[in-house]
């Protein structure tokens, strides 16, 4: 499996700590940055991630800002993401079982690692679980055709 991961400042800290847990997991990790506590915008990091994961150059990706919320929006502009923002286990555990999310979101500065662990965790180990989740996720993608793909 390979894991791109992305932060802006605000994230920097639990990014690295998550690569080298991800790493110690045998995950293949491709950090797209942020790699400085100097001041930069998460929408960049997203659209980073969130491309690599569109094009299939990785299987998945991760995101770090400082609460989470301006990262997973920028994230979800592009066609084919859902990510999703989680704060504890249960989200992160649903938001793949259910909405197959392809990209998991967390806040630097709301959560600590011991906590961003067990999300990444919690995620990693989840499976889709298809029925009707596929068809509430194939009106998701009709939505971006409409709406983002003009």
């Amino acid at each position: 499996m390979k894991i791109a991961l992305g932060s802006d400042h605000g994230g920097l800290a639990l990014k690295t700590d998550l690569i080298e847990f991800l790493t110690e997991r045998g995950i293949n990790v491709v950090d797209a940055g942020t790699n400085s506590e100097d001041s930069v915008d998460y929408p960049d990091f997203a659209e980073k991630v969130a491309n690599l994961v569109a094009d299939g150059a990785v299987d998945a990706g991760i995101l770090v800002c400082g609460t989470g919320i301006g990262i997973s929006i920028a994230a979800n502009k592009i066609p084919g993401i859902r990510a999703a923002l989680a704060t504890d286990t249960f989200m992160a555990q649903m938001a793949k079982e259910h909405n197959n999310a392809n990209v998991l979101v967390m806040g630097g500065r709301v959560i600590d690692s011991t906590k961003a662990r067990q999300l990444t965790t919690a995620w990693l180990d989840a499976s889709f679980e298809g029925g009707r989740h596929q068809g509430r996720l194939d009106k998701i993608a009709a939505l971006e055709r409409k709406y983002l793909c003009k």
